[in-house]
């Protein structure tokens, strides 16, 4: 999954694709370099962002999308407003990448139901404007784990089939480094949820704070390895900001694990 961020804001790339002809670019660039799935957002959810109105969320990300629709590409649109996922269905969008699991409005189970697509089910400790206000856990790991099955339960009851949920245990939203190594660490216990398990870690600020990389564009090698490490672990989706680099690992990392044969 390729991320196109149409914000000015965000922590990676924020102004880089706010112009649609720069974002429908940048989604053609990705495409090429492999993305199977185009993640459109146009609201940023770093640590301290503050939240855009449904307008102009909208404005930024409807243009996108019914740019791109034709492409080839299933688009993801990155959103927890209602609205905004109605609009992008209607513009095109094929899934709902929801940071807050359809639980930010009131009504956007009911509305993620009538709309008929997948939804992606993200963990995420309160507001991004304070979700790194020293976020405590039990154990994070099942913590994680039980909101998501208690997300997933809540998707199904509205009338979400299963088989159309995906879940993210949601690194960097309201935890810690050492939070986010556990959930790396123990990420295949998301697997007993039976649905596929998609992973955003790239260019995240945990690999600075391991590395000591201040720069969120010069992270690719952390993130490579983060991706590797959770292919291993039988993750299946990749949010990734690098496309070419990471199904180029990913693809050494599979033939790994499926046992293939190289030749020179």
């Amino acid at each position: 999954m390729g991320v196109i961020n149409v914000t000015p804001d965000s922590f990676s790339d924020g102004g880089a694709f706010l112009d649609p002809r720069a974002a429908i670019a940048h989604g053609e660039a990705l495409v090429a370099d492999g993305a199977d799935i185009l993640d459109i957002g146009g609201e940023s959810t770093r640590p301290g962002a503050e939240p855009v109105s449904d307008r102009e969320e909208q404005r930024r990300v409807l243009p996108v999308i019914s740019g791109l629709r034709d492409r080839g590409t299933p688009i993801s649109v990155d959103t927890r407003r209602a609205a905004t996922m109605t609009a992008a269905v209607e513009a095109g969008a094929a899934i709902i990448n929801d940071v807050s699991a359809l639980s930010y409005h009131e009504d956007s189970l009911g509305v993620a139901a009538s709309l008929n697509v997948p939804v992606i089910l993200m963990h995420a400790r309160g507001d991004p404007r304070t979700m790194q206000d020293n976020p405590q856990y039990d154990d994070v790991v099942l913590d994680v784990y039980d909101y998501l099955a208690a997300r997933v339960e809540a998707a199904v009851a509205a009338g979400i089939a299963r088989d159309r949920i995906i879940v993210d245990p949601g690194i960097g939203f309201g935890k810690t480094l050492s939070q986010n190594l556990a959930l790396l660490d123990g990420i295949g216990i998301f697997h007993g949820l039976g649905c596929p398990v998609m992973l955003g870690a790239s260019r995240k600020s945990f690999i600075g704070k391991i590395t000591g990389e201040a720069r969120a564009t010069a992270r690719l090698p952390g993130s490579l390895g983060v991706a590797v490490l959770a292919r291993l672990q039988g993750v299946q989706i990749f949010r990734v900001h690098d496309v070419a680099e990471t199904v180029q690992a990913l693809g050494v990392a599979q033939a790994l694990l499926s046992g293939a044969e190289t030749t020179d």
